[in-house]
């Protein structure tokens, strides 16, 4: 074996290798700048709280209530859940109706002050709910996401 050929000899496979890093670093940089540039980096924090909500419904002869309890998952701040009606609905204090027909109220204008917990729950009534449709609403800090956490249909709906 001739070790002079050996060493001089420019058959090689590092200018592949080479070109093949080059790219790859070209298209991870390309993929970083673009998130950034996009705003998708600052969504990453705005994804949805994974939270369990009941309902329980009481049909009464002058009026329905509705009960909906936090039962599980992430403590929420209450100014960025909502709960939304297809019908208009007061918030129940332990005093009776609070007088204002809204069909969205934060749980913050319901009374919950702080994180919405396992435990927090709040009333709705004072109006007919068999058939309509109630969501509890996430929405970020920023306002620019937003996802229904739970569901609930009167019996009617």
């Amino acid at each position: 074996m001739n070790f002079k050929q050996f060493l001089t000899e420019d058959d090689a496979v590092s200018p592949v290798i080479g070109v093949i890093l080059m790219v790859a670093i070209t298209v991870i940089l390309a993929a970083v700048i673009g998130t950034f540039v996009l705003g998708l980096g600052d969504q990453v924090g705005d994804t949805a709280p994974q939270a369990s909500f009941s309902f329980d419904y009481n049909n009464t002869a002058s009026n329905d209530n509705l009960t909906v309890t936090h039962d599980s998952g992430t403590a929420i701040d209450s100014e960025n859940i909502n709960l939304s009606s297809t019908k208009d609905f007061e918030y129940v204090t332990a005093s009776g109706p609070d007088g204002t027909a809204n069909s969205s109220k934060s749980f913050a204008d319901m009374g919950v002050s702080g994180d919405v917990t396992a435990g927090t729950s709040v009333q709705i009534g004072n109006t007919t709910l068999d058939d309509a449709t109630v969501r509890i609403v996430w929405t970020s800090e920023s306002g620019s996401n937003s996802a229904t956490l739970q569901k609930w249909s009167g019996p009617d709906a």
